[in-house]
């Protein structure tokens, strides 16, 4: 019998989010303003080795869903390998990448052909000046161009991520909504999320996702079920739309008790929250096969250190100086 993941709190964790790199080319408002900035000493992102094998161990380990996040992803040369070594494991029966988008129209099928079963787009806004204010990016059309690759490539759903920001975007549902009425989209606003280096920001931006809540109650949607393996969303329907709706809200109470999910760094460290003090390093026991029972009691012994919540709504967001620095 494997051992299940589970921390003090009786919570059982299925879903790793498993970061790549933290290399951006989109600067987003929210993110990366400024561009990416290498900090510190030089560093070396987990090799396709090394990945191997720590998707191999939370796999032994429970893990049914691996999300492959940077930073963006795809800027490694070697994603397509990665995906298929992911997908070695048996048990993970879910392999989802979070993505820019900016190569999804050029490689979303070779992704599809390694293993990868969930897409997720970050779409921020649907008018391309907006989106290119937001990313310092000229690349909406590419973005979309690639949405509609992913559906030609196979793909019977498309989730697409649209961090909420006061009066850029949250007075923009009848457009969003209009846009996935007849596409199999769920459409995810995300709250926006204080960090370290965007303290200004959140206090001009931020606004609750219970005003969207309202505004699609209002209009006959209706939220569904959560599934033991389902993210943090609550997920809304509409009989006369093909898409749906999802809403992150982080600050809302009671957020982080059905909490199911786990983090590696893109050097190999356990972040047990996205917004936690300390990352447990797994990387010295990644060298070879021989260390993976090490390693396996490394991450349960972590695991019981993991905190209730993660204090978000006291100011509270821990050593994460931005969104790319453990994957999102």
């Amino acid at each position: 019998m494997v051992p299940q993941l589970i921390d003090a709190f009786e919570r059982k964790f299925y879903y790793l989010r498993l970061s790549i790199t933290d290399v951006c080319n989109f600067r987003c408002t929210y993110c990366l303003p400024e561009g990416y900035k290498p900090s510190g000493s030089p560093k070396t992102f987990l090799s396709l080795d090394e990945i191997r094998r720590v998707s191999r161990v939370f796999a032994e380990l429970g893990t049914e869903k691996v999300r492959l996040t940077g930073g963006e992803p795809s800027l490694r040369r070697d994603f397509t390998e990665i995906i298929a070594a992911v997908r070695e494991n048996p048990a993970i029966r879910t392999l989802a990448v979070t993505t820019n988008g900016y190569r999804l129209a050029r490689d979303v099928a070779s992704w599809r052909d390694a293993g990868l079963t969930a897409i997720n787009v970050s779409v921020d806004s649907l008018d391309p000046r907006q989106f290119q204010a937001i990313t310092g990016q000229d690349k909406f059309r590419q973005v979309m161009d690639g949405i509609d690759a992913a559906f030609a490539a196979g793909y019977q759903r498309v989730k697409v991520n649209t961090v909420l920001m006061r009066d850029i975007n949250h007075q923009k549902l009848a457009s969003f909504l209009a846009w996935i009425k007849h596409r199999p989209i769920q459409l995810r606003f995300i709250e926006l999320m204080e960090t370290g280096e965007g303290s200004q920001l959140f206090r001009q931006r931020h606004i609750s996702g219970a005003i969207i809540r309202q505004q699609l109650q209002q209009q006959g949607w209706q939220q569904q079920p959560r599934g033991t393996h389902d993210g943090p969303a609550q997920v809304f329907s509409h009989p006369d739309y093909q898409g749906e709706i999802g809403l992150i809200m982080p600050y809302e109470k009671d957020f982080c008790t059905t909490c199911n999910r786990l983090r590696v760094s893109a050097i190999g460290n356990l972040h047990l929250c996205l917004f936690g003090e300390q990352g447990i390093p797994l990387r010295d026991l990644l060298a070879d096969d021989s260390q993976l029972t090490q390693l396996k009691m490394r991450i349960h012994s972590g695991l019981q250190a993991k905190k209730q919540s993660h204090f978000l709504h006291q100011g509270n967001s821990g050593i994460t100086p931005n969104l790319s620095f453990i994957g999102g």
